[in-house]
């Protein structure tokens, strides 16, 4: 009765469908680590060879992420005044205190040490005091300023194309983190739609026996269970109910979930207080951000000279006093980005920042919101289909060959 078990011919066909499962299970995981590794080209240019869709175009793939996604969620100077500059200032303050006698000494000694060694104490803890009283009020006036004119001192997409662009893995984790139960459905997928082709695949062989069948179903499995996992991810667009079920792209229906994992990353790593104090400082218009700082910095070095002039008047000269004024200007130029070379108070900003990036993808609809993920599958898409069909082909052809002997 169970004869046909022992039959090498039925274990023939029965491994149809199942080669076709693994069939669809290597092409659908061949074109994720395709879409983003390596993260360099290996190989001999122009054409023989691979770098992943992703890398390979970092910085159209960063304009993207800018153009369809940033802007959307807010400017820069949401961001920023979601971060609470009042609160900026007032840590500027607090790292800064401690080392404004350092920064006065430096100055006034760099200048003229034996005038500054022969001063009086009193004279030095009245310049001291000086510069102690002004400082909380000028930074909070600057950061103010800052807040006010941020999209004129930063150019937000020329930091956030650079930032990415420069670092490609954290390029890809953009897409990765997001998506990362896509792409583990995808790769799953191509088992399960495999298997359903490798069913049909068998009914046709066995009433058509021709050398061609095998190869060209190869072909329709590596091409369709690609193009279907791709397209299952956003389509539909919304949700179609179909009695008590609700039909929606994969992707689409956890946006609530891919807003807090993508925001986290996003303020953690990209849109930092850090990064955007780093390119008001040495951006494209770094400049303006200097011509700022000095325009704050004067009338307090002015005060500064006055305390400094009873004595040092007559002995240096104004010429002199002049220098140190610009010397002040200089060093707080120099010194701006210090306060904010510290990880926790950057976190803590940027905690601000992600609520609200999170609070606006949460309602971004759905049209919106599935280009966070599509345009790495958008990127040479077809070339990832094609791959597919051509692993499915050659695949098929082992089958033929080893399994069935060339029929």
């Amino acid at each position: 009765m169970l004869d046909f078990l022992r039959n090498p011919e039925f274990w023939k066909h029965a491994s149809i469908p199942f080669v076709a499962a693994i069939i669809g299970w290597v092409t659908n995981w061949v074109a994720i680590k395709l879409t983003f590794k390596p993260l360099e080209f290996v190989g001999i240019r122009p054409f023989l060879g691979w770098q992943g869709i992703i890398p390979s175009k970092a910085r159209k793939m960063a304009e993207i992420f800018v153009d369809k996604t940033m802007y959307r969620l807010g400017t820069l100077k949401e961001a920023f005044q979601s971060m609470e500059p009042e609160k900026m200032a007032e840590h500027i303050t607090a790292v800064m205190e401690p080392r404004l006698d350092g920064y006065t000494n430096e100055i006034l000694y760099y200048r003229h040490p034996a005038l500054w060694k022969m001063l009086p104490e009193t004279v030095k803890q009245q310049v001291y005091a000086r510069v102690r009283a002004e400082m909380p009020g000028l930074i909070e006036n600057l950061i103010a300023d800052v807040a006010e004119d941020i999209e004129e001192l930063v150019d937000f997409k020329h930091m956030l194309t650079e930032r990415l662009e420069g670092d490609k893995q954290l390029l890809n984790r953009l897409f990765l983190e997001a998506g990362e139960v896509e792409f583990r459905f995808i790769v799953r997928s191509g088992l399960y739609f495999g298997f359903l082709f490798g069913l049909v695949q068998l009914l046709v062989w066995i009433f058509f026996k021709h050398w061609w069948v095998l190869p060209a179903f190869g072909i329709a499995v590596g091409y369709a269970t690609n193009w279907f996992a791709i397209n299952i991810i956003f389509r539909p667009l919304n949700p179609v109910k179909l009695g008590r079920f609700a039909l929606q792209g994969v992707f689409l229906k956890r946006q609530k979930e891919v807003a807090a994992v993508w925001c986290k990353l996003v303020t953690t790593e990209i849109l930092t207080l850090q990064h955007i104090i780093y390119a008001v400082m040495f951006g494209p218009r770094a400049e303006r951000a200097q011509a700022l700082i000095r325009k704050h910095i004067e009338p307090v070095a002015d005060r500064v000279v006055e305390a400094y002039r009873p004595m040092a008047g007559v002995a240096v000269g104004e010429d002199k006093l002049a220098e140190i004024r610009d010397l002040i200007g200089e060093k707080a130029v120099g010194v701006s980005t210090d306060p904010f070379d510290h990880w926790p108070f950057n976190r803590e900003r940027g905690r601000l920042a992600e609520q609200l990036l999170r609070e606006r993808m949460e309602s971004l609809p759905s049209e919106e919101f599935q280009d966070l993920l599509r345009p790495c599958f958008q990127e040479d898409e077809m070339k990832l289909i094609i791959t597919g069909a051509v692993l499915g082909l050659l695949a098929g052809i082992a089958q033929l060959v080893f399994v069935f002997g060339g029929v």
